[in-house]
C-alpha cells in the first residue's frame, strides 16, 4: 500500500533540522512526532527508517542527489524512502522523481570510489585503516552502516531466557537467544515494546548485546558494594543489580539528574531494591570521596566518541570531530583516575567505552596503568573464562558489529592490589 504524500513532506521537514546536526537525532525525531499527532504509526516508521537511512548513507546520497531536480532535501528524504520502502510506495512522486529514483536506485554502489561507498568522513576513514589497515576498515564500516537489531536482556529475578523465548515465540514474535550472552534475546522485526506483558512486568529490558557482556565482564556477586560511575538511564546499573540478587549495595553515579530520572520507572519494573541513584558534580564530588577505598567493583563505562554505535546513531559520525575526541580522552582520564579511588585492596575496575578508537580506549588504560602502580591489568581471556562467555579474546574486550553482531564496545579489567602483609616469621 502507498504512502501518504505527507511522509515524504515530513521527512523532508525533519531532515532540515537533523542534518544541521546541532543535537541527536533521535531526540529531534521524537520532538517532531510529539508536534505532528497526525501521523499514525506506520508513517512515523516510514519516517524514521528514512532519515536513518540518509543519515548512513549521507555521502553517496548527495552525490546522487546531483543528478535530480527539485529541492536538494527532497531529493534526499526521497532517496530514503526508495531505500527503506520502495519507489512504488512513495506517495506524491511525480513522474520524472519516480524516473529518477528508479533509476538512481539500480546503481551498482560497489563500483563507487570507498570514500562513498563507506559513508564516512575522511578523518574517521583515516582513523580507521590506520587502526585496522584497508581490508580491516571496510569490514568495519559496512558493519557499522548496517541497521542493528533488536537485543533484549532478560531480568533474572522475574524470568529465564527459554521462558522469555516461548513466550515471545507464542506471541508469533521472531526471536533467537544470542550467542554470546547468557542472557540476551534478538528480535526479528521490531515490536512495540511497551505494550508487551513480559516488558510491562520488568522481565525484559532492551540492551544491546554487547552491553550486556560488560556487566558480565564485571563479576558482581551477591552482598558486595559496587558502582556504576557514569550509570546514565542505568541499562547496566539494571544488569548488576540483577547479578547481585537484589542483595548488597549498588549506587548509580551519574552528573546528570535527567539521565538518573530515567533510571526510576526502569527500577520500578525491574523489582530491584538495593539500587542507589547518587547525582554527583564531577569525579571529585565529595560523595565520591567518601567511598575511597572501600568498594568491591567500580564499572566506568565512561563518556565517549560513541563511534561503536553508528549503526543506530549513524547521525554520530557527522556530529563528532578529531576536536572532539581529544577534548573526551582529556575527560576519560580523569574520570578513570577519579573512581579508580574508591576500589578497596583486592577489588576490581572495569574501564569501558562504545568507542573503536584507540586513543579512547587502550591509551587511557595504557596511560592510567603507567602512572598508578597499585593497578594491573587482568587478561579478558581469563574473565571470559571465569564468566564462562565463548569468547576469544586477549587482554581487553573489542567487540565489532561485523564480527560480533554487536555494537562496538571496549572493555579493560584492572585489579587493586591488596597490601602485603608480612609473616610473623619475617617481623
Amino acid at each position: 500500500m502507498r504512502l501518504s504524500p505527507l511522509v515524504a513532506a515530513s521527512t523532508e521537514a525533519v531532515l532540515r533540522e537533523i542534518l544541521r546536526f546541532v543535537g541527536p537525532a533521535d531526540i529531534t525525531l521524537s520532538r517532531y512526532f510529539r508536534e505532528n499527532p497526525k501521523l499514525g504509526p506506520r508513517e512515523r516508521a516510514a519516517l524514521a527508517e528514512a532519515v536513518y537511512a540518509v543519515l548512513r548513507n549521507r555521502l553517496v546520497y548527495t552525490n546522487f542527489s546531483e543528478s535530480g531536480s527539485g529541492p536538494a532535501m527532497r531529493r534526499m528524504a526521497l532517496l530514503g524512502l526508495a531505500e527503506t520502502v520502495g519507489v512504488e510506495s512513495i506517495g506524491g512522486l511525480v513522474e520524472t522523481e519516480s524516473q529518477w529514483l528508479t533509476r538512481v536506485m539500480q546503481i551498482d554502489r560497489t563500483t563507487l570510489p570507498l570514500a562513498l561507498r563507506l559513508n564516512l568522513p575522511e578523518w574517521l576513514l583515516k582513523r580507521l585503516t590506520q587502526q585496522f589497515g584497508e581490508e580491516g576498515a571496510v569490514a568495519f564500516a559496512e558493519g557499522l552502516n548496517r541497521a542493528a537489531p533488536l537485543d533484549l536482556r532478560v531480568n533474572t529475578l522475574k524470568a529465564n531466557r527459554e521462558d522469555v523465548l516461548s513466550a515471545l515465540a507464542s506471541a508469533q514474535i521472531e526471536c533467537a537467544a544470542t550467542p554470546y550472552s547468557p542472557l540476551g534475546v534478538r528480535i526479528g522485526v521490531k515490536p512495540a515494546l511497551q505494550h508487551i506483558a513480559l516488558f510491562q512486568q520488568g522481565a525484559i529490558e532492551v540492551q544491546d548485546e554487547g552491553s550486556q557482556l560488560l556487566v558480565q565482564v564485571v563479576g558482581a556477586k551477591r552482598g558486595e558494594m559496587v558502582v556504576d560511575f557514569c550509570a546514565g538511564a542505568g541499562g547496566k546499573t539494571l544488569g548488576l543489580g540483577a547479578a547481585m540478587r537484589n542483595t548488597g549495595r549498588l549506587y548509580a553515579f551519574d552528573v546528570s539528574e535527567k539521565r538518573l530520572a530515567k533510571l526510576k520507572p526502569r527500577l520500578a519494573r525491574s523489582g530491584l531494591s538495593n539500587v542507589h541513584p547518587v547525582v554527583i558534580a564531577h569525579e571529585n564530588d565529595a560523595k565520591v570521596k567518601r567511598m575511597a577505598g572501600k568498594v568491591d567493583r567500580v564499572l566506568i563505562d565512561a563518556p565517549c566518541s560513541g563511534l561503536g554505535t553508528l549503526r543506530r546513531n549513524p547521525d554520530m559520525k557527522w556530529r563528532q570531530s578529531p576536536e572532539g575526541v581529544q577534548e573526551l580522552t582529556a575527560k576519560q582520564a580523569s574520570i578513570l583516575a577519579g573512581a579508580a579511588r574508591l576500589v578497596k585492596p583486592g577489588g576490581t575496575l572495569v574501564y569501558a567505552t562504545c568507542s573503536i578508537l584507540e586513543e579512547e580506549n587502550e591509551g587511557i588504560v595504557t596511560a592510567f596503568l603507567a602512572g598508578h602502580a597499585e593497578y594491573s591489568l587482568v587478561p579478558m581471556s581469563q574473565v571470559l573464562a571465569e564468566q564462562k562467555i565463548p569468547l576469544e579474546m586477549g587482554d581487553y574486550l573489542k567487540l565489532a558489529p561485523h564480527v560480533h553482531g554487536t555494537d562496538g564496545f571496549f572493555a579493560a579489567v584492572m585489579r587493586r592490589q591488596a597490601p602485603v602483609t608480612s609473616s610473623p616469621a619475617e617481623e
